[in-house]
């Protein structure tokens, strides 16, 4: 199932996404950096283990897990949390637990298109991708 999000997607745009990382904490300087970054993302999948290359001119991460498995996870913004990636309804929910906290990162395939939707409280940011060639 998650063969549907194998690929090489291009950031394209983004609504409330320094809403979404002020909700989570992150200071204004890496926000003002974050809201001009337009990163790339890999999903590699290879029997039941997923890889989540994230790509960008400021900093790269590499996600390694399987699905339904909880892992530990060093975000981007150096949060230390316990995460949980299942396939649900054809999307990839990724959910972060950190400090009494929540996030959900969901990614969603249409076509050529990906949308990851971030979550936390009341704020929702999407995030628009598309395939590269």
């Amino acid at each position: 199932m998650a063969e549907a999000f194998v690929g090489t997607w291009n950031l394209k745009e983004s609504e409330k996404f320094d809403d979404y990382m002020k909700e989570l904490g992150v200071g204004f300087a890496t926000r003002a950096v974050g809201t001009m970054t337009k990163p790339t993302t890999i999903i590699l999948v290879e029997g039941d283990k997923v890889t989540v290359k994230t790509q960008s001119s400021i900093k790269n991460t590499e996600l390694n897990f399987k699905l339904g498995e909880e892992f530990d996870e060093t975000t981007a913004d150096d949060r230390k949390v316990k995460s949980i990636v299942n396939i649900e309804d054809g999307k990839m929910v990724h959910v972060q637990k950190w400090d009494g906290k929540e996030t959900s990162l969901v990614r969603e395939v249409n076509g050529n298109a990906l949308t990851l939707t971030l979550s936390i409280g009341n704020v929702v940011c999407k995030r628009h991708y598309v395939k590269a060639e």
